[in-house]
């Protein structure tokens, strides 16, 4: 069989609305997002387990919002006023008094808040009263860990970046025995993309076979 032409671009393509990959598992969250500005309050919290693609949907909003993207850990506060603002793993590390100034702002003009995190803003702990009705009153909209119609989206995507090609047969045997998740789609594509140029082999089911023996060991 003749080996499957891959060129090493490079190339990372940049977080974009209009390709990320939808399913019953993200739609609602998807379409959560893209209603911006027209949040409540400016604010809209996106929930889901890790590996669920809430930081991907994000960060595409932010590419095309132009939303600044602040460090939970030290979030620039002033820098936010006036623009749109992502703030990722929000129930992680920020501090109260942050939060609550960032919830603030984004209800001004020009504003906005996208919160992700792993749990919903309602449980996070807060000994500040004003936050914590800020926090139990936002918007919130939950992602699920992704459905086959999502992870062979991402399967493909992840696929046609690095220029590989696979029998459409390889899809479905991945879908049935792969990791639940994003990142382990993503991690199963970049071992077949390296498995396949050490030994100069097509990406097949046998290979697929191989690699996803391999991390059973």
């Amino acid at each position: 069989m003749a080996r499957q032409l891959r060129l090493s671009l490079g190339r990372k393509s940049l977080p974009s609305l209009d390709e990320f990959v939808r399913g019953p598992s993200n739609a609602d969250a998807a379409a959560a997002v893209e209603a911006w500005p027209g949040w409540p309050v400016g604010c809209l919290a996106v929930v889901g387990p890790k590996g669920s693609g809430k930081s991907h949907l994000a960060r595409a909003w932010a590419a095309r919002t132009g939303a600044l993207i602040l460090s939970a850990e030290t979030p620039d506060v002033e820098a936010a006023a006036g623009r749109p603002v992502l703030l990722e793993d929000a129930d992680r590390g920020v501090s109260t008094e942050s939060l609550f100034h960032l919830i603030n702002l984004a209800g001004r003009d020009g504003g906005g808040l996208l919160l992700t995190a792993r749990t919903r803003p309602a449980t996070w702990p807060t000994a500040l009263p004003d936050l914590r009705s800020r926090l139990n009153a936002l918007l919130v909209v939950e992602i699920e860990p992704p459905d086959d119609q999502v992870l062979e989206g991402v399967l493909r995507r992840f696929f046609r970046d690095r220029n590989i090609r696979p029998p459409e047969a390889v899809y479905a045997y991945l879908l049935a025995r792969m990791g639940r998740s994003i990142p382990d789609a993503a991690e199963i594509v970049r071992r077949l993309d390296e498995a396949g140029e050490d030994g100069f082999r097509p990406v097949t089911r046998v290979l697929a076979r191989e690699i996803l023996e391999q991390s059973r060991r």
